[in-house]
């Protein structure tokens, strides 16, 4: 079974996103922030990140400089998808340079169309 780790602190979005996850037959692990986000990166078999930016301890920009420094963490190739409310071109562009696959911005994207694209990615792989 595959493992996304869902990295969001909003109680309501992350339960919605966790309950639909969980009926698609997919194992979700939930992180409230960006500090315990990694220490799960770094030790569990995680299939895919979903990566909120705006988080407690370390934003999400800031896991994923990590992900991207730490040799340990690359090397599993974890694909990581940003979701956030962070629209700016400036967001988008440095959120894919720091290796996100895709950046859904949360007001513009249904949970059913980002079920979908974590499918694909999960079943791609």
């Amino acid at each position: 079974m595959s493992k996304i780790l869902l990295v969001e602190d909003d109680p309501f979005l992350s339960s919605l996103l966790k309950n639909r996850l969980q009926k698609e037959q997919l194992e979700v692990i939930h992180s409230k922030d960006g500090e315990d986000a990694l220490k799960i990166i770094k030790t569990d078999a995680i299939s895919l990140v979903l990566l909120d930016i705006i988080l407690p301890k370390k934003s999400g920009f800031e896991v994923m400089e990590e992900i991207k420094n730490d040799p340990q963490i690359q090397g599993k190739g974890i694909p990581v998808i940003i979701i956030s409310n962070l629209g700016q071109p400036e967001d988008i562009t440095k959120g894919q340079q720091l290796g996100a696959i895709e950046y859904f911005i949360k007001a513009k994207t249904s949970i059913d169309d980002l079920v979908v694209k974590i499918k694909e990615f999960i079943e791609a792989r």
